[in-house]
């Protein structure tokens, strides 16, 4: 009888622990676990805001190695577009293949994909080769997540 009535507690647990994470998930309680480790710096005056939103990145996606690999190519994208066009569902940088290469871009989208996978990303070469663009879009309310952590204006 009593390994019953142990099995039968050991079950309760179970159950009670099961419901405790549906309430904490449920609650908002692991969003703001994940806003408070976003791979993307977020600056005081907006992080009410971010712990709010819905897009959270993963900073446990990119190894030291590669986080500091996007760092640079997300600083040399920052300071080389040459054109920033909201578009109806995002926004899309222009650059130039001098500056820019496709296969530098594609690396950045690889790395960005992993750890903020919300975003749908777009490349396009245009122009005989003479313009590169990414387009980034993805569900309602992404534009304002892109115009924060990108700092379009």
């Amino acid at each position: 009888m009593s390994g019953k009535k142990n099995r039968f507690v050991e079950a309760s647990w179970q159950i009670a622990a099961k419901w405790a994470v549906a309430l904490f998930l449920v609650s908002g309680g692991a969003a703001g676990l994940l806003a408070q480790s976003s791979a993307i710096a977020v600056r005081p005056e907006r992080q009410a805001a971010a712990m709010q939103s819905r897009f959270y990145c993963n900073t446990k996606a990119l190894n030291p190695t590669e986080r500091a690999r996007h760092k640079q190519l997300s600083e040399k994208l920052g300071a080389q577009r040459k054109e920033i066009v909201e578009t109806e569902k995002g926004y899309e940088f222009k650059f130039s293949p001098a500056d820019i290469s496709l296969a530098q871009l594609a690396e950045w989208v690889a790395a960005e994909s992993k750890c903020c996978p919300f975003f749908d990303f777009h490349i396009d070469l245009e122009r005989e080769g003479k313009l590169l663009c990414l387009r980034l879009t993805g569900e309602e309310g992404i534009k304002a997540f892109i115009r924060a952590e990108f700092r379009v204006r």
